[in-house]
């Protein structure tokens, strides 16, 4: 039987396989079986609802309506949105629509143009 190297977050004995990454099950983080420990965090690949990565500067548009969080506004489906960035957190897009301002939007909710 093979050793598998500990957690490099918290440095737990108890990784296991999960396919070909390895898997903590003390604090849940993941990482690629070959990758270095040190290596540090790889780039997040943000995908829209159909699977295309999205970059920054690139145009997408809403495919379902969205309540505006604290106003009675929505914004419909099919509005463009130019030049998004991206962003880590709960919600991947800051943007600019026009006529609500600037917004956040979730990248499940959008599709590239």
């Amino acid at each position: 039987m093979s050793q598998l190297p500990p957690c490099p977050q918290c440095n737990s004995a108890y990784t296991y396989e999960d396919g070909v990454q390895l898997v903590c099950p003390e604090c849940g983080h993941e990482w690629q079986a070959g990758a270095a420990a040190d290596a540090g965090e790889t780039a997040k690949v943000v995908r829209d609802s159909a699977g295309n990565v999205l970059q920054d500067g690139d145009t997408v548009t809403v495919i379902k309506d969205l309540k505006v969080k604290g106003s009675s506004s929505v914004v419909k489906i099919g509005t463009k949105v130019k030049g998004i960035r991206l962003v880590d957190g709960d919600h991947d897009i800051d943007c600019k629509i026009d006529g609500f301002g600037a917004m956040s939007l979730k990248s499940e909710f959008v599709k590239k143009v």
